[in-house]
């Protein structure tokens, strides 16, 4: 796999639509109405009306000059309800993107789920019933019948980690749960349903098949025993948790002796399954993490605390470029075996009056620089996704601007930023070798 640039958007964000042409609810159509859960109190209903704007926005795709294009699709775009006949309607509007994307010499890569299950399915017991993950191996069958041919590459899921912690083990994202330590049966469903989704676009003969999974660095917040335990713990829990089960075919120990876990969920050859080999591994990656023990709160032991002494984005994410080239090259000293590594990252950042961009230019060149010097540590990096095209719906902030292009929250008129033009000067200046390192004139964060 040649060394590839992109960027990558999400059905959930950008699509709007949600009432449109076949698609019933996801967990997230509902969650949005529920007082409080969303920061702006916005909804995903209309988002960056990408479903009506699509050629339009694969236009800007061409004039950013990327190789690839990752999109997620709606489950209940596809297959209203997670079960049963698909909607034409939905296959044809991605039949249209894969076909504009083509057209346009940009390579579709296709995620399957990424956080937006069908409300029926949740209805029944969404990712704590086995059963979903043979539905959703139904749903990878039904897509790869029709987009199958065209498609470069296949996520089968993108990024689970959060939405397993967030949605289902704290209860801040949807579907809402507060299951704790007792959530594993989630991520055993979700890798089942990655097994099943892999082994359905196999058997259609469809292209590279990997999984996108959320990493960061953890620290402890200080030398105590406790802090560094907590730290330990929890790099198993966020970290490995989807990992070692994908790579190694084993869940990490301390995760299975967590209390609330239920026996029997691992049946006899899950996880062979699970571990079967794939074609690219995807590292979705924010900001490091600091963890402190707090042993008085029994159920949580622990708890996040601040990065302090580095910028942040406008979601008040710590930046630490240094700290992705970590994450890649502790992976690949974890995982022996590890495929071909395709990296995301991005961040939100304010408009400026003046139209300054240089923060998210500077986040840009810096995140780029780590994935070389980590590439040049050994790690098998194949190439490196921005986040995002558009501004769009992130779920519990709202509304967001983490991309390249600003979209206008009321007319919603696209405006490349000046963050586009300098990605797409990279593009087109990038030499033959395998560096993907903005040019040495990069401006200065300010």
């Amino acid at each position: 796999m040649t060394r590839l640039f992109g960027v990558a958007s999400a059905a959930m964000q950008i699509e709007g639509a949600a009432g449109t042409a076949g698609r019933t609810a996801s967990i997230w159509d509902v969650f949005a109405t529920l007082p409080g859960r969303i920061e702006d109190g916005s909804s995903p209903a209309r988002a960056a009306d990408h479903h009506a704007r699509w050629s339009t926005d694969l236009d800007l795709l061409a004039a950013l000059g990327v190789d690839a294009y990752r999109l997620t699709l709606s489950w209940s775009r596809v297959q209203p309800g997670g079960t049963g006949p698909v909607n034409p309607a939905g296959l044809d509007f991605y039949d249209a993107l894969v076909d504009g994307l083509l057209a346009r010499g940009i390579e579709p890569w296709v995620s399957l789920y990424r956080w937006d299950l069908p409300l029926e399915l949740m209805l029944e017991g969404g990712w704590l019933r086995r059963d979903t993950a043979e539905r959703f191996g139904d749903y990878a069958a039904a897509v790869a019948a029709r987009l199958g041919d065209r498609v470069g590459a296949w996520a089968s899921l993108e990024d689970p980690f959060p939405h397993l912690a967030l949605g289902h083990a704290v209860g801040v994202d949807a579907p809402g749960l507060t299951l704790l330590g007792g959530a594993l049966p989630v991520t055993h469903h979700l890798l089942l349903g990655h097994a099943r989704a892999t082994a359905a676009l196999r058997a259609a003969g469809a292209g590279r098949v990997g999984l996108i999974n959320h990493h960061t660095t953890v620290r402890p917040a200080g030398p105590s025993g406790r802090d560094r335990w907590a730290a330990a713990f929890y790099d198993e829990y966020h970290n490995r948790q989807f990992a070692d089960p994908v790579l190694l075919g084993r869940y990490p120990d301390r995760l299975l002796a967590l209390p609330g876990v239920p026996d029997g969920v691992i049946a006899d050859g899950d996880l062979a399954a699970i571990a079967a080999p794939l074609d690219f591994y995807g590292v979705s990656y924010e900001h490091p993490v600091v963890v402190a023990a707090v042993p008085e709160n029994r159920s949580v032991p622990l708890t996040l605390v601040p990065l302090e002494g580095v910028p942040r984005t406008a979601g008040d994410l710590p930046i630490d470029p240094p700290a992705l080239e970590q994450v890649l090259v502790d992976l690949a000293r974890r995982y022996p075996h590890l495929p071909p590594v395709v990296v995301t990252t991005g961040g939100a950042f304010d408009d400026r009056p003046d139209g300054d961009d240089r923060p998210r230019i500077a986040f840009l060149d810096e995140h780029l620089a780590a994935v070389d010097r980590a590439a040049g540590r050994g790690v098998p990096v194949a190439g490196y996704f921005h986040w995002s095209l558009l501004d769009g719906w992130a779920g519990t902030p709202g509304h967001v601007r983490t991309g390249l292009v600003r979209v206008d929250p009321d007319t919603l008129e696209r405006t490349p930023r000046a963050a586009f033009a300098h990605y797409r000067d990279l593009i087109a200046h990038r030499s033959g070798d395998t560096s993907v390192t903005a040019p040495a004139d990069r401006p200065a964060r300010s």
